[in-house]
């Protein structure tokens, strides 16, 4: 509980909540007010990405605190070269199956290129999907200045927003690449874009490839969290690809350190499985049945 609630003051099970956002297991879920807390705190924290029920249970378990079904997907689940493809059609059953696995975690949702773009209506119908089918709990739309009437009118529809801002792979067409944003004048315009996206009510900002002294003064001019993925060390937390983390994409960028070597392991369990089932090995009488 927070350090202004007396300690003799009764707890009820429904609202009972770690101090700390990342850690364990509580008896709520996450949401974007223990967000705003841990900013308030300085308390640093940890995202990953989700795409099925058993991985988001494995990182609920771990305490990661919140999760990203990310359009990422695309590459990762439906074998795309970017994220441009996937649909919402695609990514509603694998947000469902986040909320479904993880009991703690906040979930947030990934708008899909070409579902929010055109308008405050499709944006409000494509969150709402999202939010009835999946049940997850914040929606994730790339842009600043160019999609505020969006956010404003989702979070006024009472949706939890994140931003994104510099390297926005929906945009790597006209990026020409996936290339570090936000150097020289670009900064100005992406803190710019920053402060207009907290106006605008959103809870929180990745900032995705940009320089760290950027990142540091965007987080330090925000109330909001910033949340990086190769923004440096200065943002208020972290997010990663799982994938990635644990090893299993062999070809990554600059920023992302594997904490395993899951594409190893795996290969070597797949070995080891078929040679036994060549050589007769298993299965043996203790995996038979009478």
């Amino acid at each position: 509980m927070s350090s202004d609630v007396s300690a003799s003051t009764p707890k009820s099970p429904a609202s009972a909540q770690p101090t700390a956002l990342y850690g364990g297991q509580g008896t709520r879920r996450v949401t974007v007010r223990d967000i705003a807390a841990a900013k308030a705190r300085h308390e640093k924290w940890p995202m990953l990405t989700a795409y099925d029920a058993l991985s988001a249970r494995v990182f609920d378990e771990a305490g990661i605190p919140v999760l990203l079904v990310g359009d990422s997907a695309a590459m990762v689940v439906y074998g795309y070269d970017s994220t441009i493809p996937v649909t919402v059609d695609d990514l509603v059953p694998l947000a469902a199956a986040v909320v479904r696995g993880a009991k703690r975690a906040l979930v947030v949702a990934d708008l899909p290129f070409g579902s929010y773009q055109s308008g405050v209506a499709e944006a409000l119908a494509t969150s709402a999907r999202f939010m009835k089918e999946a049940n997850v709990q914040a929606i994730k739309v790339e842009g600043g200045r160019r999609v505020l009437p969006q956010v404003e009118a989702m979070v006024a529809a009472g949706i939890p927003v994140m931003g994104h801002l510099g390297l926005t792979p929906q945009s790597v067409n006209a990026f020409g690449g996936y290339r570090v944003q936000g150097r020289g004048e670009d900064g100005e315009q992406l803190m710019a874009d920053a402060k207009a996206l907290e106006a605008a009510g959103a809870f929180s900002v990745v900032l995705e490839c940009v320089p760290d002294e950027l990142a540091r003064r965007v987080t330090a001019s925000l109330s909001i969290p910033t949340i990086g993925i190769g923004a440096g060390e200065g943002t208020d937390a972290q997010v990663l690809v799982w994938q990635d983390m644990a090893g299993l994409t062999p070809h990554t960028a600059k920023f992302v350190k594997k904490y395993a070597d899951l594409y190893s392991v795996l290969g070597d369990a797949a070995r080891e499985f078929a040679g036994e089932v060549v050589t007769g090995a298993f299965p043996t009488p203790e995996y038979s049945y009478k």
